[in-house]
């Protein structure tokens, strides 16, 4: 199939690609820049001026729109919080207004979401796809987010993928929490007993793979491991997984609120998900299914 994926140079779309192309699929990206990226055909668009590259659209059977400013790129002023909702929702408007004007329908929409549809911080609460969203700032990003990918009318079906704390050695969490482990001073955060609902990136890829491949799948799915974990274990495997001591002190959560103001509750806050519908409904098997089995992987 022809498949069209807007963030498609980030962390999970470069995976994902590389996934999609051992399957056959050929794949083109939306590209603010011009580029030359080998097997992968790049057409440009400019959300400012809503212009989209007028080849861009022929022929494609689906859209996985993965675009999004990093939510914890920089600090949370009212500046940046309206960047982070108008990077994920303009090129849904953008997308759908230029579908509908070539009359293209697609067999379907993938749209990457978030757990942060259930709020920063649940607490001890056990969340899944039926859960209401949150009322802080990531819970009405997400789900603004989510209303716009279902309103993609141009679609047969839409399918949101509800994504956990994406483990990849190439990028996202884990360089994070590696790094002052393997310097000897790696420490659970705050109370470290915040849950990390987590997720390999090769089965966040294949659950993306099944999205498409899967016309019974609609509406969201949390993309998250069975096994979440507290911030406290996660610092703790990573340690023994890499044969490192730990031995320093939590990071106290008010340093933490200095250093990052609002954006800390992404560090402070956890949510224990649950992938109900990914386990219940699609019968999806886990590669990595264990975070102990998944640092192997990843560190090896």
């Amino acid at each position: 199939m022809n498949i069209l994926i807007t963030g498609g140079t980030g962390l999970i779309g470069q995976h994902l690609t590389k996934t999609l192309q051992a399957k056959g699929h050929t794949i083109s990206y939306l590209s603010r820049e011009k580029e030359q990226i080998p097997h992968v055909k790049v057409y440009q668009w400019d959300l400012k001026s809503d212009y989209i590259q007028e080849e861009a659209l022929k022929n494609i059977d689906y859209i996985v729109h993965l675009a999004g400013a990093g939510i914890a790129d920089k600090r949370w002023t009212d500046e940046r919080k309206q960047e982070i909702i108008d990077s994920r929702i303009k090129p849904i408007e953008l997308l759908k207004k230029e579908l509908k004007k070539n009359n293209i329908k697609l067999k379907g929409f993938i749209s990457s979401s978030a757990i942060g549809y259930y709020g920063g911080n649940t607490g001890e609460e056990r969340v899944n796809e039926n859960t209401k969203p949150g009322n802080d700032f990531l819970a009405k990003c997400t789900k603004l987010w989510e209303e716009h990918a279902q309103n993609m009318t141009q679609a047969d079906r839409v399918v949101m993928i509800r994504t956990g704390v994406v483990l990849s050695e190439k990028g996202g969490a884990l360089p994070k929490l590696l790094q002052p482990v393997k310097l000897g001073v790696g420490s659970p955060l705050g109370s470290g007993k915040q849950w990390m609902s987590w997720i390999h990136i090769d089965d966040l890829c294949d659950i993306y793979i099944k999205a498409i491949e899967d016309e019974a799948m609609k509406g969201p799915y949390n993309a998250v491991a069975p096994t979440p974990v507290r911030n406290e274990e996660m610092t703790k495997t990573v340690a023994e997984v890499l044969h490192k001591p730990l031995w320093a002190p939590n990071v106290p959560a008010f340093v933490l609120k200095l250093l990052f103001g609002e954006l800390a509750i992404t560090i402070l806050g956890g949510n224990y998900v649950e992938n109900k519908r990914i386990v219940e409904e699609t019968k999806y098997t886990y590669k990595f299914p264990d975070l102990v089995s998944a640092l192997q992987n990843l560190l090896k």
